[in-house]
């Protein structure tokens, strides 16, 4: 819901580090990769109860999200399908990281919530990427984020929704349950939602 303001305000940084990266024979995918690694680091680090470090890698990780995406449509080569297939597998295996994460550091009181958090991210993952296997067979392109390697089909969770949570999540560490169980909740709203709006807009 959020991500149609936020990204507007990111986009002057975004290119000013693409252009630099660009500038030093980086790719697209090869930051997108790179941005992987950082963002999955957080695992272990929410594991050791690192909250600080984790906060600054899941930030560092979201602001490389946006300069790849940056750089592959500034670059000669332009957007490509291998660009989108790993910036959004990359994406998922992000998120599921950090629920995994807070449920290492605290199995007794983190294991569940963080159970609930990675079904619910199943919900919304799996509606956003049926719709969007079958826009693509239809040609359709999202209004919202025309720019996106596919439509994106939004709801009352996207990526920064989500991301302000986690920051939460690393900043108050003890309210982890009622911060995963309300993500969670918001997540369900948007699958239902997700669930909707396909069944009328496919036939």
């Amino acid at each position: 819901m959020l991500d149609r303001f936020a990204l507007p305000l990111f986009a002057a940084p975004h290119r000013l580090v693409a252009r630099a990266c660009l500038r030093t024979g980086l790719s697209a995918n090869a930051v997108t990769m790179f941005g992987a690694v950082i963002g999955l680091a957080a695992l272990p680090t929410l594991a050791a109860q690192h909250y600080d470090w984790a906060l600054a890698l899941i930030l560092l990780n979201r602001f490389l999200d946006g300069v790849d995406g940056t750089m592959a449509r500034t670059g000669s080569a332009g957007p490509t399908d291998r660009g989108a297939f790993l910036d959004t597998v990359c994406d998922f295996l992000f998120y599921a990281a950090v629920p995994l994460g807070f449920a290492l550091a605290g199995p007794a009181t983190n294991a569940l919530p963080a159970a609930v958090l990675l079904a619910s991210f199943i919900g919304t993952a799996s509606t956003f990427l049926a719709f969007a296997v079958a826009a693509a067979k239809r040609g359709m392109m999202s209004p919202t984020y025309p720019n996106k390697g596919f439509y994106y089909l939004g709801g009352l969770t996207e990526g920064t929704e989500t991301i302000l949570v986690f920051c939460a999540m690393c900043l108050w560490p003890q309210h982890f349950a009622w911060l995963a169980y309300g993500l969670a909740a918001a997540c369900a709203v948007t699958t239902v939602t997700r669930l909707y709006f396909g069944a009328k807009s496919l036939r």
